[in-house]
Formats: C-alpha cells, sequence, structure tokens
C-alpha cells in the first residue's frame, strides 16, 4: 500500500462519492444471470430502476443541498444514461461545486471478460463523450457498473485519458496502477461502510450506519499521529440514504466529522493531485 507521507498537508477525511442509478436497465426474460444483461429491442424497463433512478434525481434536487451545507464537495459517479435523461441533475452538481465521475453507460452494460476490446472501447468513449459534454468538466474518474472489469478495462481507462479508477476496493489509500503506460491510480472506495451495504445488504439500522462511519472516522483520526493523512471515502446511493427517515443519520455522522481540526473535504481529483504532489 501507497502511505501518504507526514508532511502530508491535512487529514483528507471525507470524499463523499454520490453514485447514482440509471434509468435505462432493461433485462431480457429468461436472462440466466447479470452478464447477459442487455438493451435489446424486446426488452422492458423494470419498474424497480425506473423508481430508483426517479428517486435519486428527486433526492439529488431536495436533500443534497445538506451536503454542500456542511462544506463538503461530493464526487457524483454518474452513468451516462442518468446525464441524458436528467440533464438539469448534472447542472446541479456544477452548481454545487461536485465533480463529475462516470459511472458507465448504463447498469445493463457491465464490462467483463465476455465483452470484445472493440465493444468494450465504445462503451468507454460513449460514457465520456456524454459525460464531459453534459457537465462541461473533464471527467477525470471512472466506476464501472457493479465495479466490474475484464482484463483489458485499465489499459482503455488510461488511452482515454482518465487519471483515477474507483473500482479496485483492496486499500483506503490511493496506489499506482501501471496500465497503457500511464500512471493510473486506485482510488480508496471502501464497500463495506455504504450506505447500500449496511442498510440493504446487512440490515441494519440508521443508527448502525450512523455509528460504522463516525468509528471509521475515528480510528483513521488516530491514525493520522502516526503515519499521516488518512482518506476516508463514504459512498451514498441516493434511493438508499435519501429517504427521509434515514438522512438525520448521515447529517449526524458528517456533523460529527467536521467538528474535527485538520479536517480536509475533497473530491477525488483533489485528493489525487495533492497525493501526487506530495511524493506519494
Amino acid at each position: 500500500a501507497w502511505l501518504l507521507p507526514r508532511r502530508w498537508p491535512r487529514l483528507a477525511a471525507a470524499r463523499v462519492p454520490l453514485r447514482l442509478l440509471a434509468t435505462s436497465r432493461r433485462r431480457r426474460r429468461g436472462s440466466p444471470g447479470a452478464l447477459s444483461w442487455a438493451a435489446t429491442a424486446g426488452s422492458q424497463l423494470t419498474l424497480l430502476c425506473l423508481s430508483r433512478s426517479a428517486w435519486a434525481a428527486c433526492w439529488s434536487q431536495t436533500m443534497a443541498p445538506m451536503i454542500p451545507a456542511q462544506d463538503i464537495p461530493a464526487t457524483a459517479a454518474v452513468n451516462a444514461a442518468v446525464a441524458a435523461r436528467y440533464p438539469s441533475l448534472i447542472g446541479h452538481c456544477g452548481d454545487w461545486g461536485w465533480e463529475v465521475i462516470a459511472n458507465g453507460l448504463d447498469m445493463d452494460h457491465l464490462h467483463h471478460a465476455g465483452l470484445s476490446r472493440e465493444d468494450e472501447q465504445q462503451l468507454v468513449t460513449r460514457t465520456l463523450e456524454v459525460l464531459r459534454q453534459a457537465s462541461g468538466q473533464p471527467v477525470r474518474g471512472w466506476l464501472s457498473p457493479a465495479k466490474s472489469q475484464s482484463a483489458a478495462t485499465l489499459e482503455l481507462l488510461a488511452q482515454a485519458g482518465l487519471d483515477y479508477c474507483c473500482d479496485w476496493v483492496n486499500d483506503d489509500m490511493p496506489y499506482r496502477m501501471s496500465a497503457a503506460g500511464r500512471g493510473l491510480v486506485a482510488m480508496p472506495h471502501p464497500c463495506d461502510i455504504d450506505d447500500y451495504t449496511i442498510l440493504i445488504n446487512n440490515h441494519h439500522t440508521e443508527d448502525d450506519f450512523r455509528d460504522a462511519l463516525i468509528d471509521q472516522f475515528d480510528a483513521l483520526y488516530r491514525e493520522t499521529t502516526a503515519q499521516g493523512g488518512r482518506v476516508m471515502a463514504v459512498s451514498l446511493h441516493p434511493w438508499v440514504i435519501g429517504q427521509p427517515y434515514r438522512i438525520g443519520a448521515l447529517e449526524q455522522a458528517l456533523e460529527h466529522i467536521m467538528r474535527h481540526k485538520g479536517i480536509w473535504p475533497a473530491t477525488g481529483s483533489q485528493i489525487l493531485d495533492a497525493w501526487r504532489a506530495s511524493g506519494a
């Protein structure tokens, strides 16, 4: 693992990527598994995915101001399909000072070994074209749908000019990856403390979610004394934490984090640039 040196100026304590679900998930009847999902002429939109994506757009316009109110610039991982369907959502991200990173074309188009290199390259190219045009941002980061990759994914991302990737959840600090001769960086994106894992998969309570975030932060904050700056990434899904009865748990956790000294709430690109400048 690449640990940040002690001269690292500030604790990067809160990177809050807001991952939005696509509006165009289609599943073929009789589909045997996720890798065979595809948008086809005979497929149908699932009510569940439509409901979740509509809620994501609603939450982002009504509840998300709570995050900038805490002075935390979020990193929004967005499907290209979401950007096309909800352009106002991308506009709000810019208004709030959020960074937009790519979350693939949509949640049906996974990156996997069964794809040809040409087909996967088209997915990456199309995704970045849509998001860069919609957001007006360079779009430097990538999070694959379902964190899925093929053997060619990292090289294709590097060739497309991306600087960091959030798929590899195997370290809580950034580290370099070699791809297509470029220094692509793996950015921390822990799945064990995200809202979906704790509240949906593990069926824990909102208080459990709040306490997990606080405990994670407190442990990392103690480590800074001996090891320098740490990165704490908090992954949020609008249709999960955006429910009115859940949002208070996030507010309480953020309030706890932000009242500590030396905290630097930052986007993925800001953390990356500071990490590189430190000589780590």
